[in-house]
């Protein structure tokens, strides 16, 4: 039966395309989740953020990898596994048996379906969900002090590395017990560098006032030594309260006030960066039909050329797309674009290069037929 060997067809291309889809995009994630690790694993070693977090910010991250990734696995997917049906003459047979081009097309757009729903779900409700919970801990991680990170028996840096300090003991409530802190006062035109030693019995984080953002150290009981290395003229103070005042907290380099906001929400705003936003997100599933289309046509290879033949131009018209998205967007939010520019533009383009490529070797058919017949009626 016809449709019964269909059927077959379709799930070994189905299957064949998944498990592709599969081992690349745990590749691609395992890759961008590494490249962000080694930059949280930096701002936590700067003292910017809590070890702790940074495995949570990261889950809360993986529905926004999956979703670029996604397009990218599939397109190679389908590049690699229809590579290797040309080359071990796999589609020679199916072409052979009424297998047409057309019908592996729209086995390979319902498989894309399937995906561009999950990666559609993932853009539209998931991703911005996991963004708002990670700007949830960056925020918190930013309303924290130098002196919230310090922790028991280690050296930690203070006022961006002008201030080195030690605390034996934290309780609960963050006091420290038996502090030891260093600091260089910087030579001046009317001064000689100098450095300060102090050393307190407890000491505890104070505001300048209640609704001050400015926070100190406040030492008790110890002193303060002040003098130049080497040199036998220096200062001992001995204090029951001494002060210093901490650096503000520093701002960490994520920037998802928009892509943290739910979808009903773009599309309630009227904001432009809003709407561009929401039109990205509609952009990636669309993005998984268009690279399939694009990646069929691609796939046909000469068995002698090997499956690997067009990997690397595919792969550069695939981040040539994903570039020009992103360019365009850039342009409409900064204003060098109309406000009612949208991406569709750059959709429509690469879909007619999609729809040239498919049709590319009847085009060349009909050239050559024109041709033979224009050579005919003029040597007749």
């Amino acid at each position: 039966d016809f449709k019964t060997k269909l059927m077959i067809i379709f799930r070994y291309i189905s299957r064949e395309l998944l498990s592709v889809t599969t081992a690349v995009c745990v590749v691609l994630l395992l890759v961008l989740i590494s490249g962000r690790f080694v930059k949280y694993l930096a701002n936590a070693l700067s003292g910017e953020m809590d070890p702790e977090v940074i495995f949570a910010v990261i889950g809360y991250r993986i529905p926004g990898f999956l979703e670029l990734t996604l397009p990218l696995a599939f397109f190679l997917a389908v590049l690699l596994t229809f590579g290797r049906l040309y080359v071990e003459n796999e589609m020679s047979i199916l072409k052979g048996c009424g297998f047409s081009e057309r019908k592996l097309l729209s086995f390979t757009l319902i498989v894309a379906t399937f995906l561009s729903f999950i990666v559609g779900f993932l853009s539209l409700y998931v991703t911005p969900v996991g963004i708002k919970k990670a700007e949830t801990i960056f925020t918190i991680q930013e309303q924290k002090s130098e002196l919230d990170r310090v922790t028991e028996k280690t050296f930690y840096s203070l006022r961006g590395g002008k201030s080195i300090t030690w605390v034996n003991s934290i309780s609960e409530d963050r006091e420290l017990e038996n502090v030891f802190m260093t600091a260089t006062i910087e030579a001046t035109e009317t001064s000689e560098g100098s450095l300060v030693i102090v050393i307190a019995d407890s000491g505890r984080q104070t505001k300048a006032s209640r609704d001050s953002d400015e926070r100190y150290l406040t030492l008790e009981k110890g002193y303060r030594v002040e003098g130049i290395p080497g040199r036998y003229d220096y200062q001992i103070t001995y204090f029951d309260e001494y002060g210093t005042r901490l650096a503000p907290p520093e701002e960490l380099s994520e920037d998802t006030a928009t892509d943290a906001m739910t979808t009903q929400a773009l599309i309630n705003s009227s904001k432009v960066e809003h709407q561009v936003a929401l039109q990205w997100r509609f952009s990636v599933p669309v993005m998984m039909f268009i690279v399939t289309l694009l990646a069929v046509p691609l796939s046909r290879i000469n068995p002698r050329s090997g499956r690997f033949a067009r990997i690397l131009p595919a792969v550069l018209l695939y981040f040539s797309y994903l570039v020009s998205l992103n360019t365009l967007r850039g342009a409409i939010e900064d204003g060098s674009l109309p406000v009612g520019m949208t991406l569709i533009p750059v959709h429509l383009v690469f879909l007619l290069l999609a729809l040239v490529l498919i049709f590319s070797e009847k085009i060349q058919l009909n050239l050559r037929r024109v041709k033979a017949f224009t050579h005919r009626s003029s040597t007749s």
